[in-house]
């Protein structure tokens, strides 16, 4: 549901009534991992997705219906043999999907606007919203925010509340998605019960080192992709809005001095475009002991050793070195800047998802696959008794 925070939180200010399915769970192989959603208004409006096109015509009618009758309902699609017309996945997968209305009298309907407001915001939050459990519960709501404090609750017992804040702050922090099982008696209510915790956090930074015309094109690819873009280089000619203006931030700084200063983490890219070892250098002997998820270096094969020679020279070791993508992307042929971008962007991809690059015709690798905890399809936590 936060995937489509932005127009969502947009219908609740229109105080426009709507219904929103969302995936809670994909077994096999699907398009969309749990948190895909896609949203109804009562005009019949669309948003959004939930499988790339196999079950969107029947979760559309699920929640015309949710907004007529008021009710949550969980439905699952799969491969049916019986009925050859059926909706389900065309990839063979199942998918259950959650659908929930969000009425002007919902008490559901704050708690779900506060974190649709947050991730719109660009700020962090999670929202958790049981999917089974004892009748009555499906579909309730509570929404977490960083410093602990959460609004709405699940309707049980205030143990429950905040046993499910905190485990749904743990998922915010590590910015995951995905469902927690609860057991009967950590439930309170003498049953087990499933959570499905979508967390928003902000955008993964990119920092593209080199003012450079490849630079301008892996920029666009950069927030197509949803990165936050920072350009940085040290020649204040190179580094202007009107040769990046897709990018967020520009910065004329030296690139090891900007990147000694500024906040990284496990999501955060780094290419190296500079290709010019006074920049390199000290750049890359940072970079690759830094906690990120990706560090590229641009420059051809000779360039390259070069390169690692006068690394090694400053100390890193092998390991360190083995983080380093260089020469940076995917071997596509790329010649123009525009093609070497989507050449550095699928290797990002590649690295983030844990795939191989190689095509997918006549390869026996899946196709959907993901390294990341944040679209989990199974449930990835479990709690049998109140702490």
């Amino acid at each position: 549901m936060l995937d489509i925070a932005e127009e969502l939180h947009r219908w609740a200010e229109q105080g426009r009534d709507f219904a929103v399915a969302t995936v809670v769970a994909v077994a096999g192989s699907g398009p969309r991992g749990p948190g895909a959603a896609l949203a109804v208004d009562a005009e019949g409006t669309v948003i959004g997705s939930v499988s790339g096109g196999c079950v969107e015509g029947a979760v559309y009618e699920l929640c015309r219906q949710a907004l007529q009758d008021g009710a949550t309902v969980l439905e699952r699609f799969g491969p049916s043999s019986e009925d050859a017309f059926a909706a389900g996945p065309t990839c063979g997968g199942v998918i259950d999907i959650l659908v929930t209305p969000v009425r002007a009298a919902d008490p559901v309907r704050p708690v779900l606007v506060a974190a649709l407001a947050a991730a719109a915001w660009g700020e962090a939050a999670a929202v958790a919203r049981v999917v089974s459990g004892p009748p009555g519960l499906l579909g309730r709501a509570l929404t977490v925010h960083p410093d602990g404090t959460y609004e709405g609750g699940l309707g049980v017992h205030a143990d429950l509340d905040r046993t499910v804040a905190a485990e749904a702050g743990a998922y915010l922090d590590a910015g995951r998605t995905g469902t927690l099982e609860i057991g009967a008696e950590g439930s309170r209510c003498g049953a087990p019960v499933t959570v499905l915790v979508e967390s928003s956090v902000p955008p993964p930074r990119m920092i593209v080192f080199g003012a450079i015309d490849f630079a301008s094109a892996l920029t666009r690819a950069g927030a197509f992709l949803g990165y936050r873009v920072t350009v940085c280089d040290a020649r204040p000619v190179f580094a202007t809005r009107a040769r990046f203006p897709d990018a967020d931030e520009i910065v004329v700084d030296w690139p090891h001095k900007y990147l000694e200063r500024t906040a990284v983490d496990a999501r955060t890219v780094l290419c190296v475009l500079t290709h010019d070892a006074k920049f390199d250098v000290p750049l890359l002997r940072l970079a690759l002991r830094l906690p990120v998820a990706y560090v590229g270096a641009m420059g051809s094969r000779r360039t390259h050793l070069d390169r690692d020679a006068r690394l090694r020279e400053v100390g890193l070791t092998d390991r360190e070195l083995a983080r380093l993508h260089s020469p940076i992307g995917l071997d596509l042929g790329a010649r123009t800047p525009e093609e070497t971008a989507v050449s550095i962007a699928a290797e990002i991809v590649a690295a983030r998802r844990g795939g191989t690059g190689t095509p997918l015709t006549g390869a026996h690798t899946p196709i959907h696959r993901d390294r990341e905890p944040d679209h989990a399809s199974e449930p990835t936590g479990r709690i049998n008794s109140m702490a």
